[in-house]
């Protein structure tokens, strides 16, 4: 593990400076988020992706995904309550 270290300064409105090496080593831009979280002798910030990577679609998911899109630029459509009427669940 490549661990870097570095002293900021806590700001006006209690902001912290994340220095340049240690956001292009994770990968972080301006406007990404990070959590924040407190121990009992430490504050650990973390990247945060809105999307986790396990919420990501399979490919079969998005093959249908893609096959609904397009039925719905076709017109090709049913209403809710006409699908659960030829349905029984």
């Amino acid at each position: 593990m490549n661990v870097r270290s570095s002293v900021s300064r806590v700001g006006q409105r209690r902001q912290v400076v994340i220095p340049k090496e240690i956001c292009t080593q994770l990968g972080l831009r301006e406007g990404d988020f990070v959590e924040v979280k407190s121990t009992k002798s430490a504050v650990v910030i973390k990247p945060k992706r809105l999307v986790d990577p396990d919420d990501i679609l399979t490919p079969e998911e998005g093959r249908r995904v893609r096959r609904g899109e397009a039925q719905l630029k076709r017109g090709d459509s049913v209403a809710w309550e006409d699908v659960k009427k030829r349905r029984k669940f």
